[in-house]
């Protein structure tokens, strides 16, 4: 195999990667997760008939992942020590 083909080709590997992992740590990301489960929570709400509180209540999981992702980074750099 070419040399500089097969560079080229670990380039373009790299580069998707880095572009895998800017998105899997965005706040894109994480903002597009929330406003989804929040969604599915209401609706969830709605068919199950849970009406105290609806809106309020369907904060809890989003709020719960949230801390969830910012906790998990935490724990990352803590663990790589």
């Amino acid at each position: 195999m070419d040399f500089e083909k097969e560079i080229n080709e670990i380039k373009a590997r790299n580069k998707r990667v880095e572009t895998d992992k800017a998105w899997e740590t965005s706040w894109t990301r994480r903002i597009c997760i929330m406003i989804l489960t929040y969604i599915v929570v209401v609706i969830y709400s709605y068919v199950i008939k849970e009406f105290d509180n609806i809106y309020l209540s369907s904060l809890v999981p989003v709020l719960g992942f949230t801390l969830s992702t910012l906790s998990i980074r935490i724990i990352r750099n803590i663990w790589k020590k």
